[in-house]
């Protein structure tokens, strides 16, 4: 124990001697600062000043993300309260304004943002960071629900099994996340449904966000055929689970063999051309690609880095470890800002709803990546959450101009580390409901007619 005192207090000492020589302020004026000023500028449309101008209104909406109460009306309370206490004209606390301006800000204005913040978070991450000195992205999908709007409903259909009236419009979201800083770097979004919704298609939509001496990871759903020809044709190593159809049928005699449960393989083209594909892609495509496929944890890896002197199957073993991470950073950003469930009423509105949470996610991991830097630690190894807790304890405070060294921020940040817990399961299951009460199995309009006639049915036990 004593030794894990000296150990933070030289880890506070390494962040405060070198907090004075950092821009505190490099965070907060990153959304106007030179270098993003163009990039927003040329997405902003044609406007005049207004009582919410863009930058303010975006403002306003990422808070509206990082706080417990995500209504337009706390927004506009926090925004009137300002306004009295630095002593400029009052405002109206009616939100109709500001729901108006939240339309006006262009989405491509909020997705720029985060693309934007990612790449710059990436490409000042030190080569520690990455794996063998090469960046690694993650790959992963998620679904959210909105609120069940005919709008909504419309492009976003509910799940086919659910009954008409009783469940939510459902959306995909496909990213791509920094495994060194933990950024989103690029995203897609779909229905859940439909042609083109799947996770293969949203990643294709993204394939130029990488560059040559990227490794990408992802799970089964990816270890197909054209997806890694498109990657090999980038110089773009992945490293896949395989998928559960074909592990049970892997033939380790076959091909080249490598080591106990690792050869190369060489597989051919798919006789059929896929429907999402056009005949001269197909036509492009090459007839035959060597791959790796290795067995490693209980799970057959398919991957493009071919040489075992080069890339052991040790090392590949470990890699695909870390993929986990894209999973605790969906959470992170579904369950710890709150985008499970959206609130705008309108499609147009839900999507810009998504990219804002990805934009307050990205503005959390530049901080931990600062505080990461100063402290001579990964900012893997600091925690998500303690992050955004110590940023809204701060920021009131800040903006009143009540702190005395602003970036002691950054050894808060520092001071709380993840555990290093391999291999942890835990069940998917709750001791009880939050609410003792039963589902809603009709329609609401129903319910309500039912209520009135009969009066509530009786709590769950």
């Amino acid at each position: 124990m004593h030794a894990t005192h000296k150990a933070t207090a030289r880890q506070c000492h390494a962040i405060s001697a070198q907090a004075g020589s950092a821009d505190a302020h490099a965070f907060f004026n990153l959304l106007t600062g030179p270098e993003l000023f163009d990039v927003v500028e040329l997405a902003l449309p044609p406007h005049r000043e207004r009582l919410f101008p863009p930058t303010e209104t975006l403002s306003m909406f990422l808070a509206q993300a990082l706080s417990t109460d995500r209504s337009c009306q706390r927004a506009v309370n926090e925004r009137a309260i300002k306004h009295l206490v630095t002593g400029l004209t009052p405002c109206s606390t009616h939100t109709g304004a500001y729901c108006r301006a939240r339309q006006r800000v262009p989405t491509l204005m909020v997705s720029t943002l985060v693309r934007h913040t990612g790449q710059w978070l990436t490409a000042h991450a030190p080569a520690a960071w990455h794996w063998r000195g090469r960046p690694v992205r993650m790959v992963d999908g998620a679904t959210v629900i909105m609120p069940d709007t005919t709008a909504n409903q419309a492009d976003f259909p509910q799940p086919g099994s659910q009954k008409p009236g009783l469940g939510f419009p459902q959306c995909r979201i496909v990213g791509l996340i920094c495994l060194g800083s933990g950024a989103v770097l690029d995203a897609a979004i779909s229905a859940c449904r439909g042609k083109g919704s799947d996770e293969q298609s949203l990643l294709r939509r993204q394939l130029n966000t990488l560059v040559r001496g990227d490794v990408l990871l992802g799970d089964a759903f990816y270890a197909t055929y054209f997806l890694l020809c498109a990657l090999i044709e980038r110089r773009v190593d992945a490293v896949f689970e395989q998928h559960g159809s074909r592990q049970r049928t892997t033939d380790f005699d076959l091909g080249e063999r490598l080591g106990e449960r690792d050869h190369l393989l060489v597989l051919s083209k798919p006789s059929i051309k896929p429907d999402w594909m056009s005949q001269e892609d197909y036509a492009h495509a090459p007839a035959r690609v060597t791959v790796r496929e290795l067995r490693a944890a209980g799970k057959t890896l398919v991957t493009t880095l071919l040489c075992p002197k080069q890339t052991s199957k040790e090392a590949i073993k470990r890699l695909y470890r870390d993929r986990w991470h894209v999973e605790l950073d969906l959470r992170n950003i579904k369950t710890s800002l709150g985008m499970e469930q959206l609130s705008c009423q309108t499609p147009a509105m839900a999507e810009k709803e998504i990219w804002v949470y990805l934009l307050a996610y990205n503005l959390i991991r530049l901080m931990m990546a600062h505080a990461a830097l100063l402290s001579g630690c990964l900012p893997r190894q600091l925690s998500f959450k303690h992050t955004v807790q110590v940023w809204l304890a701060w920021a009131p405070h800040a903006y009143h101009g009540d702190i005395a060294h602003p970036n002691e921020i950054f050894v808060l940040i520092a001071q709380q580390t993840v555990g290093n817990r391999p291999g942890r399961i835990e069940p998917r299951a709750i001791k009880r409901r939050q609410k003792a009460y039963p589902l809603l199995t009709q329609p609401r309009s129903v319910a309500r007619e039912n209520v009135r006639k009969n009066g509530h049915p009786k709590k769950l036990k």
